[in-house]
């Protein structure tokens, strides 16, 4: 056996097919096996592994292992010369896998080996080349200098800036992403270090590499797309800390004590740093808006009240009572933001109708209340509604202001119906132009492009590849859409990387996939277009859910003196009371299925109810359980849980 090509998956299991579709191509030229090594994923990537790649050797953690134990278990079972450790987010040309066996072949210094990367948008990522992270290394890219001097010697020393991206180099790390390895080396050197968890194994394993008398080669003679980001947030907390821990850890492996030290002294300095400003960031990224609009409606509401009193309540003289202004204005002001928040008028971009919605709703909250107050809280109705449309125009306003300054994550939703083309033959081109359809996205324009040049009749297409500059032009297309099945990654790459300056995405069609893969940036998810018709997983749908709860939660324990006597098990419910207030429990949930049906929907909380309660029939097969819950999943309204809560009301007890 020539090659094994191990792949880690955990919970991207698109992104896992698209890849397994690109290796499988480019094994047709090259004895090799393919391992998949599931960490205890919940999104069906085993499940799809099974159907559509039988041949691939899945192993199945239980939990997640992390990346280096994973990958171990894959290498001890392996039989190939060469092992290729290969991330499940990435691409890679149809030449890819002869063109770096031949190389290693041909250079028996070489005990590692990585490719030139891009990203889903045809740019070249600078991790593709890397330097041993030593203190000082270290330092300049903690602190910024490499970014400050992108080609320097000295301080781009971490992505080797100042060696060109486009020619043979030996390196000292090879990226993670795709790691070559000679298995001989590996039998003198050992496996991975199972102490990183996740992170700095790569470094790890290239420095061992080296020490042992080996080379580690940046190979740019073919690609890969690496969509960087799918599987961890580089953005978040978790990763601060794991990566920098990593860090400490090959430190005090392999540097001298006094190095060591110093080292952890700086990477300690840099998490807390970095942490420190990541929350105070999240924090204020968070709350500025709602916190800018409390103040806004706040002042106006003074100024309002002040000019009421003055001239319309009492022209004589006389003030509201102080309470107004110290508890109903800011109860008012409490309840209007709630009601923008459920409503989605704090999600990004930003909606205004969504704003709109929630001052409405809110509106309508507080003249329930007021009208069931007595005469001494009646403060002034007239002030509510001059509130509301003073705090509407005021949110509005900001809105917009911050969107034409151009303030980082506050734009508005403006997004117009995109223009797509779809490159591919005929017949694939027109089923990924259907699924397009029933993503949702209510395209402009969908545009269907031919792979090969065309003679004579159209036959539906507006042009070839070869025409694809013009056609972006002239039709102001937005997206491109590549089908896998027609297409070789290298003239996919070859193309992106083309029109890399181009204002387009790209996106990539994995042959019978219900699924349309790109990215964009390293904190998205790729942008993934999937059949989903109001999944459960949207951020609006999960809010009105935690919102329900909520809800119906605080109005059962108001209630519980009275629904002892309906219930079924009283001290269940007040059990599940607690549980679903905290977060613990929803109070609908999936229908409970065996473990293997249960990989075909996204997680959510565990329910007290499920939607078989809704039914008057409880005996079903375990398929029927799974059709029931991709419908709850794929197509999931308020109302749904309603219905549930209702129907299954006396069992608000159950376990």
């Amino acid at each position: 056996m020539k090659l094994s090509i191990i792949i880690v998956n955990y919970n991207v299991r698109y992104f896992l097919e698209q890849c397994l579709h690109s290796v499988q191509n480019a094994c047709k030229s090259i004895e090799a096996e393919v391992f998949v090594v599931d960490n205890s994923s919940v999104d069906g990537s085993v499940k799809m592994v099974r159907e559509k790649f039988p041949d691939v050797i899945l192993i199945e953690n239980k939990e997640n292992l992390g990346f280096s134990t994973a990958n171990n278990q894959a290498m001890s079972r392996a039989c190939g010369e060469y092992f290729l450790l290969l991330n499940p987010d990435t691409l890679v040309e149809d030449d890819t896998l002869r063109k770096v066996v031949g190389f290693m072949d041909e250079h028996p210094e070489a005990g590692g080996l990585g490719v030139k990367m891009i990203d889903g948008k045809g740019k070249f990522l600078p991790e593709s080349k890397r330097a041993l992270p030593t203190p000082v290394v270290s330092f300049y890219k903690i602190f910024g200098l490499s970014s400050l001097f992108p080609r320097s010697r000295i301080f781009s020393q971490y992505h080797l800036g100042y060696l060109d991206k486009d020619k043979i180099h030996t390196v000292d790390v090879l990226a993670g992403a795709f790691m070559l390895l000679r298995k001989t080396v590996l039998d003198k050197i050992g496996l991975l270090d199972e102490s990183f968890f996740m992170y700095g194994e790569d470094i790890d394993m290239s420095y061992r590499i080296t020490q042992a008398g080996y080379k580690n080669y940046y190979y740019p003679e073919t690609r890969i797309i690496h969509y960087k980001g799918e599987s961890t947030k580089k953005s978040s907390i978790n990763y601060v800390f794991m990566f920098y821990n990593a860090m400490i850890i090959f430190a005090r492996k392999h540097f001298s004590k006094e190095n060591a030290r110093s080292f952890s002294i700086m990477i300690h300095s840099a998490i807390y740093l970095r942490a420190f400003v990541s929350i105070l960031t999240r924090f204020a990224n968070r709350i500025f808006l709602p916190l800018l609009d409390a103040l806004m409606i706040f002042t106006g509401m003074y100024f309002m009240t002040s000019y009421w009193e003055k001239n319309f309540i009492f022209p004589y003289g006389g003030h509201y009572p102080p309470e107004f202004m110290l508890v109903a204005v800011p109860l008012y002001i409490l309840i209007w933001l709630i009601s923008v928040y459920v409503s989605g008028g704090y999600d990004r971009p930003i909606m205004l109708k969504k704003v709109f919605q929630g001052m409405l709703v809110g509106t309508v909250l507080i003249l329930l209340l007021y009208s069931l107050l007595s005469e001494n809280y009646r403060f002034s109705r007239a002030l509510i509604l001059f509130g509301a449309m003073w705090g509407l125009l005021i949110m509005l306003a900001e809105r917009v202001l911050l969107h034409f300054s151009k303030f980082n994550g506050f734009q508005l939703n403006t997004t117009k119906n995109k223009k797509f083309v779809i490159i591919g033959e005929k017949e694939e081109s027109e089923r990924v132009s259907d699924l397009l359809q029933k993503t949702g996205m209510n395209p402009a324009f969908v545009g269907l492009v031919s792979y090969r040049p065309l003679k004579g009749n159209q036959n539906g297409f507006i042009g070839s590849l070869d025409q694809i500059k013009e056609i972006i032009t002239i039709h102001k297309i937005d997206e491109v859409i590549f089908c896998a099945k027609d297409i070789p990654a290298q003239v996919i790459i070859d193309k992106m990387s083309e029109l890399k300056d181009a204002q387009v995405d790209y996106k990539i069609a994995p042959p019978e996939s219900l699924s349309i893969i790109g990215s964009n940036s390293i904190n998205t998810s790729g942008d993934l277009y999937v059949v989903d018709i109001n999944a459960i997983t949207k951020k609006s749908n999960r809010r009105s859910k935690r919102v329900f709860d909520l809800v119906a939660g605080t109005i059962t324990l108001l209630l519980y003196p009275f629904f002892i006597f309906i219930v079924k098990k009283p001290l269940g419910l007040a059990r599940n009371i607690i549980l679903v207030l905290f977060s613990k429990k929803s109070w609908v949930g999936y229908t409970p299925a065996s473990a293997a049906q249960a990989q075909h929907v996204p997680l959510i909380k565990k329910g007290v109810l499920n939607p078989l309660d809704a039914l008057k029939s409880k005996q079903v097969s375990e398929e029927d359980k799974n059709r029931i819950n991709i419908l709850y999943a794929r197509d999931y309204h308020l109302t749904n849980d309603i219905n549930i809560m209702f129907k299954g009301f006396r069992d608000l007890g159950r376990n």
